[in-house]
């Protein structure tokens, strides 16, 4: 709803997306994306439009004429709160991600670096003398060089990203 009264109320006042960016300190292309509904103004921005439209705010955001001015910054104060809870929530749920991304790389770390250590090199013993034997023995030696060096990284990397992760959670 707050995309289509922008628009409208730009094409009443007979203003082009660029005239509006220019009046709003903006470019055409934010005028372009509130329009598309592809994003929104912040509060601040809400001003700034009802000011160049000569509106109240509770009209760009969709709400009857007949509201009182105190009305109309307590749905503002209101819209805002769902949008911040949702931030949040968005937020929150990134953090719990991440947090379960540390949990996984620190489990297949340890998984991997238990298993290698008790196959105990098997490819030390093959007959290097067949080429795929050769070469599947030498790509399992650089496997395991390499990931023996990097797995204690990984796995305090991770413990570290877990604790982190739930100290955050907490406060």
């Amino acid at each position: 709803m707050l995309s289509k009264n922008i628009k409208t109320l730009r094409k009443s006042k007979g203003l082009s997306q660029d005239e509006l960016a220019v009046k709003l300190n903006v470019v055409r292309q934010t005028i372009s994306k509130w329009e598309n509904g592809l994003s929104v103004p912040d509060s601040e921005m809400l001003i700034s439009l009802s000011d160049v439209f000569e509106t109240p705010v509770s009209i760009l955001l969709g709400e009857d004429i007949a509201e009182t001015e105190a009305n109309d910054l307590k749905v503002i104060s209101e819209k805002l709160e769902v949008l911040n809870l949702q931030l949040a929530k968005q937020k929150e749920s990134k953090k719990n991600i991440l947090r379960y991304v540390f949990i996984f790389i620190f489990v297949i770390s340890f998984i991997i670096l238990f298993i290698l250590s008790t196959i105990n090199s098997p490819y030390l013993n093959w007959n290097y003398t067949h080429p795929e034997t050769a070469f599947m023995g030498i790509s399992f030696h650089i496997f395991e060089w390499v990931f023996i060096r990097i797995a204690p990284i990984l796995i305090v990397g991770a413990i570290l990203g877990i604790y982190l992760m739930r100290r955050n959670k907490s406060r």
